[in-house]
């Protein structure tokens, strides 16, 4: 996990005049553990997306519907590297699941951060099946 911090916002389109302006105000700098946070909140306002609950020496509920997922970013300059652990409700067709998180959350911090996202992993860790799914499985 990088802990390196670039300059998120830029404003193209600037004359001259505002331009230098705009370069005495300074950078604003986010750092990659920002970015991974708003990266697992983003993937957490879909619904149906968990995180891995701490067990006991690993053992214990891994089913978390109440917290976030796990996310970790790399900086490259103004490209973010998106790394998401998670979990998820069971019976969903997960390559349409999976491209809708990937939009969501490229949109969502693409826009809070104003750095564009390059590359978003997702590893599932675990499916939570419904209720009426255990019925219909036996």
């Amino acid at each position: 996990m990088a802990t390196a911090t670039q300059p998120a916002i830029t404003q193209p389109g600037l004359s001259q005049d505002e331009d230098s302006s705009w370069d005495q105000r300074g950078t604003t700098t986010i750092p990659a553990r920002v970015v991974a946070q708003i990266a697992a909140k983003a993937a957490y306002e879909i619904g149906n997306v968990g995180s891995n609950a701490d067990g006991l020496l690993g053992i214990g509920a891994r089913r978390n519907f109440a917290s976030r997922p796990e996310a970790q970013c790399e900086l490259y300059g103004q490209a973010a590297v998106l790394h998401l652990d998670l979990g998820l409700v069971f019976p969903i067709p997960l390559s349409s699941a999976i491209e809708d998180l990937r939009t969501h959350v490229r949109s969502r911090v693409e826009h809070l951060t104003g750095l564009s996202v390059g590359k978003i992993t997702i590893k599932i860790s675990w499916l939570n099946p419904s209720s009426h799914v255990g019925k219909s499985l036996k």
